[in-house]
């Protein structure tokens, strides 16, 4: 049965981000006509201020903005003189950037498969997929949840001894604020990269990014790289390019950055409300934490059978659900000359077809999730 006509106008989104901003308005209002009446539009005090408040907030001791999560990849790579050419190792099942990231910063993705409980990349598949071209490893912390960083290193200090140069880069893109063993995400590897694109946990008003690092010279590589190679005005010590975080995202993200772990443990809720709600439907399979994580649900992604048909009667009752992601990297028409093809990494491509990602935000209501997972259970049934 059809939900009423009266749930079919009040839509739910796959995320609120009027209700997110309505917390935060008066005080970004504020820190925009402070930066008008500035001029300082670009980096900036408000920016170097944001800067030292992720870093406190992630436990690293230097943060870069830049201008979005793709730049922050490619700039941890470049300072990290990943080798061109090298290969990169990443899971099949991150999103496209991960992987673009690779090719501009002049090196050449490769792939691994997932584990079938958590769809994060699979230390066994890594070892398999490590070769004498590796240069680096990109553990994707996929949906709110960090990778198997104990294992995923152990690997790559083997692969250290034996080849030259394999260094661990987090994607940390959906991963603000989650920790594995106390630890934070972006505090594993030698640097990491962060997207702050609107519907993050973290999201600016716009896009936005940074880099983590623990070592200062790697800092000062990024932050070269980001502003056209210059440490000084008018003096190019190296080829860079333009990546940097505007004053304007730097007052969003302050702001936001307040209300993160509330925001994060609100999310946390919804999650555990969803699993409850959704227990007595079989065919549907739940997202899992894996043991250490403390899991800050950026996406709540389960996994059904016709999927698409799924999705479909969601929509038809006004609910916005998605998928993250319909076709796995290694099978994208831009990536098809790395020579992968169908079957290549089967749990990743298997969930390609399954993943469907249902409304989760802070400021969702039990009943918003009770009308989700009714919905969910009659397109099933």
């Amino acid at each position: 049965m059809m939900g009423d006509q009266a749930d079919v106008m009040t839509a739910i989104p796959l995320v609120d981000l009027r209700a997110a901003h309505a917390q935060v308005a008066a005080e970004i209002q504020a820190g925009f006509d402070d930066v008008i009446s500035s001029t300082a539009f670009v980096k900036g005090d408000v920016a170097a201020a944001f800067e030292a408040d992720y870093a406190a907030f992630t436990g690293v001791a230097h943060c870069v903005g830049v201008a979005n999560g793709t730049d922050a990849l490619e700039l941890a790579l470049r300072a990290a003189e990943v080798p061109a050419g090298a290969e990169v190792i990443m899971p099949a099942n991150t999103f496209v950037a991960t992987a673009e990231a690779v090719v501009r910063a002049g090196a050449r993705p490769a792939f691994a498969d997932v584990d079938p409980d958590y769809l994060l990349l699979d230390p066994g598949a890594l070892q398999a997929a490590l070769s004498r071209q590796t240069g680096a490893v990109i553990p994707v912390h996929l949906f709110g949840q960090m990778a198997p960083m104990a294992a995923v290193a152990d690997t790559a200090h083997t692969a250290h001894t034996a080849r030259r140069g394999t260094v661990i880069i987090e994607d940390a893109a959906q991963a603000h604020g989650a920790t594995q063993n106390g630890r934070p995400a972006g505090s594993f590897g030698l640097l990491a990269g962060v997207s702050f694109y609107p519907g993050k946990n973290l999201g600016a008003y716009g896009d936005a990014g940074a880099v983590l690092t623990e070592s200062a010279e790697h800092a000062r590589r990024v932050r070269l790289l980001g502003d056209h190679g210059s440490e000084r005005r008018y003096e190019h010590v190296t080829i860079g390019f333009n990546s940097r975080l505007d004053a304007f995202q730097a007052v969003v993200l302050r702001a936001k950055l307040r209300g993160l772990a509330a925001g994060n443990l609100a999310r946390r809720q919804a999650a555990s409300r969803y699993a409850e709600l959704l227990a007595d439907l079989p065919e549907v399979i739940l997202p899992r934490t894996a043991p250490g994580n403390e899991h800050v649900w950026h996406l709540y992604a389960i996994r059904v059978p016709r999927r698409d048909q799924v999705l479909r009667c969601l929509h038809d009752e006004g609910i916005s659900a998605g998928i993250h992601y319909p076709v796995p990297v290694h099978l994208q028409p831009a990536f098809r000359h790395l020579g992968y093809g169908p079957g290549d990494f089967p749990v990743a491509e298997a969930a390609a077809g399954q993943l469907l990602s249902l409304p989760l935000y802070p400021q969702i209501t039990p009943e918003q999730q009770a009308r989700v997972a009714d919905a969910v259970g009659r397109a099933l049934g």
